[in-house]
């Protein structure tokens, strides 16, 4: 299970022992979770209108730092290609697998330094990220351009011969080159009207050279044929050959131009396998920048909502824990058990006793507890269908305000 919760919980005599009473409950005589204390620094308190206005400052900020962290993810997944199956291996926070670092999470003092205020501190987070998120945009064109121009050529030397590239199917020896008078056409040709090829070409048209024509490829359903003839009636023969369901190419030989088709193939492979080792090394890094920004930033949202809950002086616990996934219901509930003198109203309606739920939405209960709590999934891998909780929480706000709107004016009756 790649889910974490991310709780606080007020001190009681000491921290230490609001963790030993969780810990006890929960892991030790249950079995429903593995615990791991959060450490947190004495960061900067501030006013009670600054936290006010930065909790939901936070709430934004985690938010895009996420999403900015599963498309760091998600890239990487795009630009490994056949090696897509080592993404995990490739995904470290400060050289770490994921798990390991929050659950022995430490603050990074020298990147975020807690003598700064709580509005420095998430401002040097958002500026980070959101270079990172510049610079991914720039990269990832450059790449995926180049990508896209070696996909397209490549394409061109494979596929039907209707489409596919035919300068590595011909010889110079298949063309009358450097006549003022005759030249080679390349004629696709069904598999099922070979033989009425071999009969009539000759006869589409006036002057074609005798028996000039040649089997020179064949694929699953169409056979490449030469055929010499003058060069006077070229639009002539082209205008029976279509009538015929035979396909002229415009094709001409020339053996520079073929050579540099070739050298820009070999280029641009070239050029991608140069640009793939230092891609791949700036994907890591960044991501585990970014990931480790997203922790910081779920714990400036723990002490700030600690805080505005409980109250000054600080004292609370912060605690990680690891669901059972077979148990996540019953920690809940012996969670709300445990903190539910917080706020008995959250218990009573698990936050949601006053929100009608709208069938379909799949909104149900909101998730308000009596104690401080984030969620953190950290499967970055599988993130195609990662939601907002925030911009559901948003849509469903919406939806309520505008069918009390439609109620109110008299629209519909009430149900």
């Amino acid at each position: 299970m790649t889910e974490y919760w991310l709780i606080s919980a007020p001190g009681d005599k000491t921290c230490q022992q609001t963790w030993e009473t969780l810990n006890n409950v929960t892991s030790k005589q249950n079995n429903l979770s593995a615990n791991y204390k959060f450490h947190i620094p004495d960061l900067k308190v501030g006013t009670l209108d600054q936290l006010v206005g930065l909790s939901d400052d936070l709430g934004r900020l985690d938010n895009f730092v996420e999403q900015i962290t599963r498309k760091v993810a998600g890239y990487l997944g795009e630009v490994l290609e056949d090696q897509r199956d080592k993404l995990h291996e490739n995904l470290l926070a400060n050289n770490s697998d994921l798990p390991s670092y929050i659950t022995r999470f430490q603050w990074d003092m020298a990147k975020y330094p807690i003598k700064q205020s709580l509005r420095n501190i998430a401002d040097i987070i958002s500026k980070q990220v959101g270079q990172i998120d510049a610079d991914l945009k720039t990269k990832s064109t450059a790449y995926n351009n180049l990508k896209g121009n070696l996909q397209n050529l490549e394409k061109k030397q494979t596929g039907s011969l209707l489409t596919r590239n035919l300068a590595d199917l011909v010889k110079k020896e298949h063309f009358i080159l450097d006549s003022e008078y005759l030249t080679t056409l390349l004629v696709i040709v069904p598999k099922s009207t070979f033989t009425d090829w071999n009969q009539c070409y000759e006869k589409l048209t006036d002057m074609i050279v005798p028996r000039s024509s040649q089997l020179v490829s064949q694929d699953g359903d169409y056979g490449l044929f030469t055929v010499t003839l003058f060069k006077k009636v070229v639009d002539e023969f082209k205008l029976h050959a279509r009538e015929r369901k035979f396909v002229v190419r415009d094709f001409t030989y020339n053996e520079e131009e073929l050579a540099a088709g070739k050298n820009e193939i070999t280029k641009l492979v070239t050029d991608k396998k140069k640009q793939f080792g230092p891609l791949v090394r700036w994907l890591k890094v960044n991501f585990s920048e970014c990931f480790c920004a997203w922790i910081h930033v779920k714990a400036l949202r723990v002490f700030v909502e600690s805080v505005l809950r409980y109250g000054l002086p600080v004292n609370f616990q912060a605690m990680l824990l690891h669901p059972n996934k077979k148990n996540t219901k019953r920690l809940r509930d012996v969670l709300n058990q445990l903190y539910g003198h917080l706020d008995s109203s959250a218990v009573q309606g698990s936050g949601a006793h006053d929100i009608v739920d709208i069938p379909g939405l799949g909104f149900g209960q909101s998730e308000y507890f009596p104690y401080v709590y984030y969620k953190i999934n950290v499967d970055m891998v599988d993130s195609k269908n990662f939601v907002n909780e925030r911009t559901l929480h948003n849509i469903f706000i919406q939806c309520i305000k505008y069918n009390y709107l439609i109620y109110q004016s008299g629209v519909v009756e009430k149900t």
